[in-house]
């Protein structure tokens, strides 16, 4: 692996119910699985991704809030989960109020990549679970990572909002010392069988080129009970075509690396 690690991914989209925390958790899951030191930060106030990992409400904090908005120490905040080399930085309800509470911080855009400087040298990859907004956080999260990933279900109103989205990173790029150099999209939720779907991911394909992973996320009921039994998809149903697409999903991010790096 190259020496500058860890490489930061956003997974990002201002609209729920694209597959966001699923694409989190499990290519997390999936980039640790050959060796690799993975980071899962949960920035979402609803915790999915932590719940998932198997932390319970009552014992989410110290959380991810915990450490940007109130200074607790990071490396005392993270936990193992059941993936060896995986580990966990908790979302919790407090998240809803970060913006109000970064509004006063002097450097807010960038509270969150100082915070991540911190544990520089513990990770190959730190993945960050963003909330479904545009808010100050999700800023914080652009101006945090090196790679953006954008889960994309194809349905017309997913597609109008990704453009609101681009648009929006592109006016944070031009604005600020953005350092994000990679963005790309990852087809979610597909179902081969719908007309329409097929059609929009090549409208997608044709207009985005290179940005979209080969890569697709098809709907499948493993990645559905995955979550009840709190665990990715590749510890609840190795051989399924789920943990197979995240596997492929992790060696594309792998492929892509050299993009960020030159």
């Amino acid at each position: 692996m190259p020496e500058r690690l860890p490489v930061v991914i956003a997974v990002i989209n201002n609209k729920g119910g694209v597959g966001k925390t699923t694409t989190a958790v499990n290519l997390s899951a999936a980039l640790a699985a050959p060796g690799h030191r993975v980071l899962l930060v949960d920035l979402d106030s609803q915790a999915s991704a932590s719940i998932w990992c198997g932390i319970s409400r009552r014992n989410l904090r110290p959380s991810s809030a915990s450490c940007l908005l109130d200074r607790y120490p990071i490396r005392r905040a993270i936990r193992p989960t059941s993936t060896p080399r995986l580990e966990l930085l908790t979302g919790s309800l407090e998240l809803a109020n970060a913006d109000v509470t970064l509004c006063s911080v002097r450097g807010r855009e960038i509270a969150l990549r100082k915070m991540l400087e911190k544990i520089r040298a513990d990770y190959d990859f730190v993945l960050l679970d963003c909330p479904p907004s545009l808010s100050l956080l999700a800023i914080n999260a652009l101006m945090a990572s090196d790679f953006l990933l954008v889960p994309v279900v194809p349905e017309p109103l997913s597609l109008d909002g990704l453009m609101n989205l681009l648009a929006t990173v592109e006016r944070v790029r031009s604005r600020m010392m953005m350092k994000t150099r990679l963005i790309t999209l990852l087809i979610t939720m597909i179902d081969p069988r719908r007309k329409i779907a097929r059609e929009l991911v090549e409208r997608l394909r044709a207009q985005y080129r290179d940005r979209v992973f080969h890569t697709e996320i098809p709907w499948a009921s493993a990645l559905a009970d995955a979550p009840a039994m709190r665990q990715h998809v590749l510890a609840f149903a190795p051989r399924s075509s789920s943990a197979d697409a995240f596997r492929r999903l992790a060696g594309e991010v792998l492929q892509r690396l050299p993009a960020i790096r030159h």
